[in-house]
């Protein structure tokens, strides 16, 4: 088991660097961020942009992986994108682990450009999406000519430390989503489903591992990662070491790999104690496996 944090694009750089640090520090596996033009919860509330936060967090780090959990279709387009995950894969010296989600039909992201950025197929888009990406960062010099996408002779130059690519972590709850991050991705990243019961959600995040099992018994993928995300969990992971210890076993015991949990945020969603992190640190981690 591989243990993760997320630390949202809130706090202005100099409070933002030492949770990084710290992160670090700490010992956990890999620190990630959210890739949103404002996240719904927090829109009266200050913002940053996820990809210059990566990159000067991959200035102030040298060991733990760093990613995005997850990039939203919902305003980039593959191309220029690109340029910017070579550009975090070079500048944390190939520590860069790209997560993927099709993007949100609500919200804060959607509204702040007047639904212009509505589609009929989500999916399809994401799908898209996550192929011309794909492409792009495999090869140099590609042509695209797609429902929502087009490129004409884009080029790659120098490509990613990570060879072929960076790994790509895919969000999916569906079956053909399940399929797509077993066919085009390195792992599979899930916040289970909406429940208001602990016990309920822990239900749906059973159920969506057992689908996973069965895409990767008739896909089978070599080193598959399976990420479980508790962001939507009704119970704050970190609330205290023992449920977050819970979470982690809990998780490990229906097949997930790694976990990625929110930092502790002084009121709100995720409210709790940074002082938490010190023991997970010293009683927590030491002990994954």
């Amino acid at each position: 088991m591989k243990a993760g944090i997320t630390i949202l694009p809130e706090y202005r750089w100099a409070e933002a660097k030492p949770r990084w640090q710290a992160a670090e520090r700490y010992g956990f596996d890999h620190v990630w961020t959210w890739d949103h033009v404002g996240g719904t919860d927090f829109v009266d509330g200050p913002w940053f942009g996820a990809v210059p936060t990566l990159a000067l967090a991959a200035e102030v780090t040298s060991r733990v992986e760093l990613g995005l959990l997850v990039a939203s279709p919902n305003f980039r387009h593959p191309v220029p994108f690109a340029r910017e995950v070579t550009a975090l894969d070079d500048a944390s010296g190939g520590r860069f682990t790209l997560g993927i989600g099709s993007g949100g039909a609500g919200g804060y992201d959607t509204k702040v450009f007047g639904g212009t950025n509505r589609v009929t197929s989500p999916f399809g888009r994401y799908t898209e999406f996550v192929e011309l990406l794909d492409e792009l960062l495999r090869h140099d010099d590609v042509t695209w000519s797609g429902e929502h996408y087009r490129a004409e002779g884009a080029r790659n130059l120098p490509g990613c430390v990570q060879r072929p690519r960076v790994p790509f972590v895919l969000a999916a709850n569906g079956p053909k989503g399940l399929r797509l991050a077993a066919r085009r991705g390195e792992g599979w990243v899930t916040t289970g489903l909406h429940r208001e019961g602990l016990a309920d959600w822990w239900s749906t995040v059973a159920e969506l591992s057992a689908r996973m099992d069965e895409v990767l018994a008739e896909t089978p993928v070599t080193g598959f990662r399976r990420f479980l995300q508790t962001d939507g969990a009704p119970v704050y992971s970190l609330s205290s070491t023992e449920c977050y210890r819970d979470f982690l076993g809990r998780a490990a015991e229906l097949g997930f790999t790694d976990v990625a949990a929110p930092w502790p945020r002084e009121a709100g969603p995720y409210a709790g104690d940074e002082g938490i992190l010190e023991t997970v640190a010293a009683e927590v981690l030491p002990a994954l496996p």
